[in-house]
């Protein structure tokens, strides 16, 4: 992608998310471009930073793992707190940020690859952000402005997902505000979205490892007791088949961790209990009705065969900085032609081709769909987030449980009537 735009400790053990100090980090740099409505941009030199789920975890005072493929090593994470004392992130050297996983940087452009045979292990997908410096995410404020990017999702099939989307993570990574957590941004702590995921290792500088269940089938990672919720503003999932863009606001306001109802879990029937809308609001050509707008070959509108430059714009309602968002526009641009963006096509619908809040009410009314979006604030939230500021990240995965079916299939695959279908 080219780029433009605390569980106290007994007596005077030190009870911490340590930062390891076997591999040296070495943040690729990245650049992207802020621009002028006047047409001028001034270029800034950014890194890249790793999440910390996907780092070596091992014992602080040598090399021995903590954790190894979905299961925390009970002789040092028998709970949270010795974990926590006893385990460190490691960084990412030069060599192992591709041999490892699948990760380049060269100039303006970023390269993930989904899996990648390293000489330890099998990396499987990535996650990273983007620094401002070697220990605070570049913050994007993203209201009464746009946001671009170039993308090629000519490689990835259906079931896998190359995701650009923005979160409200802490700047720091949570390093000032949670004393346990030494680590910070440089080594990629503190994520968060509205999918209040229980899968992270480390939460607010803590280990995960209250009622860990690994992954099924021997499948890297698992989940913990706690979740990690916040907003989440998605501007591409896709793959050569599907792309959709999606806004997911919350009841919470910044990085918070959960348990029990307010994570809003699938399997405790709380889906729409929790914080945060997760559903979301979505934009989804195929979904809405437009079959041939995006896909292979010269027959679609934007052929996913080839780049295309992917623009999203943050509308208010006064034209300020400080307005209310009361729309989130796309375009594309492709062989040096603007592109609009589909329309809704379905009878007795509106022809909306953005994401505004009567969009959502009348197509969630139409799909059948839960309205959590309103419930969690609309627009307007998701504009005080835009607002306050976000953190970018750059995503390759795929999906053990539903398979990415919501994003390139039938879903519910049981399921009939408009918005079922999604893609091929």
């Amino acid at each position: 992608m080219k780029l433009f735009l605390i569980v106290s400790c007994l007596f005077s053990t030190i009870c911490a998310q340590h930062a390891g100090t076997n591999i040296p980090e070495a943040a690729p740099q990245i650049t992207i471009e802020k621009c002028s409505s006047g047409g001028s941009c001034q270029q800034e030199v950014s890194f890249i930073t790793l999440d910390s789920n996907w780092r070596w975890i091992h014992h602080v005072d040598d090399s021995v793992n903590c954790f190894t493929v979905n299961e925390w090593d009970q002789q040092f994470c028998p709970d949270v707190s010795t974990c926590t004392s006893e385990c460190a992130l490691d960084g990412v050297d030069q060599a192992n940020w591709s041999a490892t996983f699948g990760i380049q940087t060269s100039g303006s452009e970023l390269s993930l690859k989904f899996i990648t045979e390293g000489p330890f292990f099998e990396n499987e997908g990535s996650r990273v952000f983007l620094l401002e410096s070697e220990t605070k995410y570049k913050m994007f404020s993203l209201l009464n402005k746009e946001f671009t990017f170039d993308v090629d999702a000519s490689q990835l099939d259906c079931g896998l997902n190359g995701a650009l989307y923005f979160v409200e993570m802490e700047q720091d990574g949570g390093l000032s505000k949670y004393p346990t957590n030494e680590a910070g941004a440089k080594f990629g702590t503190g994520y968060c979205d509205a999918q209040c995921p229980h899968d992270m290792k480390w939460i607010n500088g803590e280990a995960n490892v209250q009622d860990w269940v690994p992954a099924e089938n021997g499948e890297p990672g698992g989940n913990g007791h706690f979740g990690s919720c916040c907003m989440e503003m998605e501007l591409w999932q896709a793959n050569r088949k599907s792309q959709t863009y999606i806004a997911h606001a919350c009841e919470v306001n910044e990085p918070t961790r959960c348990e029990g109802q307010d994570c809003g879990d699938d399997a405790s029937g709380d889906r729409y209990n929790g914080v945060c809308d997760k559903d979301g609001c979505d934009f989804a050509s195929y979904r809405m009705g437009d079959t041939s707008f995006f896909g292979e070959g010269s027959s679609f509108q934007v052929d996913s065969s080839k780049p295309v430059t992917v623009v999203t714009q943050f509308i208010t309602d006064n034209g300020s900085d400080e307005g209310d968002l009361v729309e989130i526009r796309r375009k594309y641009v492709q062989n040096g032609q603007v592109i609009e963006n589909s329309k809704v096509n379905f009878d007795g619908v509106s022809d909306y081709d953005s994401i505004t809040d009567d969009f959502c009410t009348d197509i969630k009314d139409l799909f059948g769909d839960v309205n959590d979006h309103q419930k969690k604030g609309g627009l307007k939230a998701m504009g005080e987030a835009l607002k306050r500021g976000m953190v970018l990240v750059m995503s390759m995965r795929d999906d053990h449980e539903s398979y990415m079916l919501w994003l390139d299939s039938n879903y519910p695959e049981d399921g009939s009537g408009p918005g079922v279908e999604r893609g091929p």
